[in-house]
């Protein structure tokens, strides 16, 4: 139920010149997502260095992670992000956005401090323990996904509300940029410090005892950024829209918003307000948008958006995370990263977070903020349509002829076509399928489908990251990039069923809007009787 009160207070947010509260949202949320794809992202920088520090027994090749294992450590943060998703994306819409938001945060700091101090006596407790703290880790993630983009949404204005939500998700390019470059810079420190041979030339002393540090190093470093945003995160008002719309207090989220606009909202004290806080039930019976999640009005209304929204994210991260988790290996099948037997340990974790930093700074980076620029101006749906068809081009162009590209010393062109299926992945469906759940659905059910929304697509990382490993092993690389390409086309017929957000207000894309002049009437009715 929408009565006058809020309406003015959504009114004022809706037409709110861009400010400095906007920016100091952005970086105070986008610092979370910062961390996440630090966290998310920096594993797969050490996965080959765990192989080797725990499992080498000896022989004549580097140690590496069993499947099973690798696996596990790749996956488990996400199984914790998906389960995250779903309890926080909930939990917001009952408690309120900032009641959990430093949650969140909380948990991060400190999984990411315990997963570097991952202990055990032989390989596989360490291996336990670390997979452990790593779904705890990814627990706390899950839940910065929902609440971030609704928190981001319901601060913006209408005609800038796609660059603002998007930017906060472009924080991710940074943190994939930041987990490469701590990767080098750590590496290189180790290296100087500690020299050893090739594995080639010295099987035994190629992996220094001290090596041991740097996955910790890395992975505990993805605490720092969270910490740092906490107190800010505590600071920041409960949106007005949630207080307006769920908790029914328009007064409060006037007060709210005046103190974070630096602009009077004047209110207006009537007994429609009071009637509307004293006699929920009979404002149930007059109408509104307060239908739940598991009704056939929701279904009628938002099911098919529901379905759209959840589908395209789950074929996105199939192949984005598969991508991304794996491109050490990708890059060691074509030889753009020399074999393990011809360096160190640590000459490898420096080449492979050099060959990752490359990646994320050419079109990761780059493809967040095309995003940025253009999502206001050409839409959400033109965006996500077109990525997907790139992201489909190009990786069909990889997989077709894929023995021109490997065999025939053609690295850097391969290199550079799946350079640009990250770009289009993040000018594209990357960024919007974040960005559209936090704006097509109503406010009290907004975070839920978003956390609905984002667990399917880590459903679709899960996938990714058991399933690339396996998938590799058993039909080879070339077969699996024709997989993914044939996840992006599907991505792309899905996208067809969503609607477009543009220069809209969050309550015209929902219907709470067009409900509003016949609610009002109905309980000026009531109330008159």
């Amino acid at each position: 139920m929408m009565g006058k009160e809020p309406l003015k207070v959504l009114n004022a947010l809706d037409v709110a010149k861009t400010q400095m509260y906007h920016f100091t949202a952005i970086v105070i949320a986008g610092m979370g997502f910062f961390t996440d794809s630090y966290d998310l992202f920096c594993i797969s920088l050490v996965t080959k260095l765990l192989g080797r520090i725990y499992y080498y027994d000896g022989g004549n090749n580097p140690g590496s992670l069993p499947q099973n294992v690798s696996a596990a450590i790749n996956g488990v943060a996400f199984c914790g992000t998906l389960a995250g998703q779903l309890f926080f994306g909930w939990l917001g819409d009952k408690m309120g956005r900032k009641r959990v938001y430093g949650m969140t945060l909380l948990i991060m700091v400190i999984s990411s401090l315990a997963s570097g101090l991952s202990f055990g006596k032989d390989p596989k407790a360490v291996v336990f323990t670390l997979c452990f703290f790593r779904f705890w880790l990814g627990f706390g993630i899950g839940g910065d996904y929902p609440l971030s983009a609704t928190i981001m949404s319901e601060y913006a204005n209408k005609k800038t509300r796609g660059a603002f939500i998007a930017a906060v998700f472009a924080m991710q390019g940074f943190g994939i940029l930041a987990g490469g470059a701590v990767g080098i810079i750590v590496s290189s420190i180790f290296k100087a410090l500690y020299p050893a041979p090739a594995f080639h030339v010295n099987p035994t002393l190629s992996t220094v005892p001290q090596a041991d540090y740097v996955w910790r190093i890395v992975l505990m470093l993805g605490a720092i950024p969270a910490a740092l945003t906490y107190y800010w995160r505590m600071k920041m008002p409960e949106t007005a829209r949630y207080t307006a719309l769920v908790a029914k207090n328009a007064t409060q989220a006037a007060a709210d918003m005046s103190k974070v606009m630096q602009v009077e909202i004047q209110t207006e004290s009537d007994m429609s307000q009071v009637e509307i806080q004293t006699e929920p039930e009979k404002v149930q019976e007059l109408g509104g948008n307060d239908f739940g999640l598991f009704t056939k009005r929701f279904l009628r209304r938002h099911g098919l958006h529901l379905f759209a929204t959840a589908t395209t994210w789950f074929l996105l991260d199939i192949a984005y995370y598969s991508q991304n988790l794996f491109q050490k290996d990708v890059f060691s099948a074509i030889g753009w990263i020399p074999d393990a037997k011809t360096m160190s340990a640590l000459e490898e974790v420096y080449k492979i977070a050099r060959a990752q930093t490359l990646i994320a700074l050419c079109s990761t980076v780059p493809g967040y903020w095309f995003t940025v620029a253009f999502i206001d101006r050409i839409g959400r749906f033109t965006i996500q349509l077109m990525g997907f068809f790139f992201m489909t081009v190009f990786m069909f162009a990889l997989a077709i002829p894929y023995h021109h590209w490997t065999l025939n010393g053609n690295q850097i062109g391969f290199v550079v076509l799946y350079s640009f299926t990250f770009f289009f992945a993040n000018f594209g469906p990357n960024a919007t399928t974040f960005v559209v759940p936090a704006e097509i659905f109503p406010a009290r059910l907004r975070s839920t489908c978003h956390g609905i929304s984002a667990a399917a697509g880590k459903a679709g990382a899960i996938v990714g990251a058991f399933g690339f490993l396996y998938a590799q092993n058993s039909i080879g690389l070339r077969f699996v990039l024709l997989l993914l390409g044939g996840a992006n086309f599907l991505g792309m017929l899905f996208t067809l069923l969503l609607p477009e957000s543009k220069g809209k207000s969050l309550e015209e894309i929902s219907g709470e809007a067009h409900e509003q002049p016949n609610a009002e009437s109905a309980l000026e009715a009531g109330l008159q009787v």
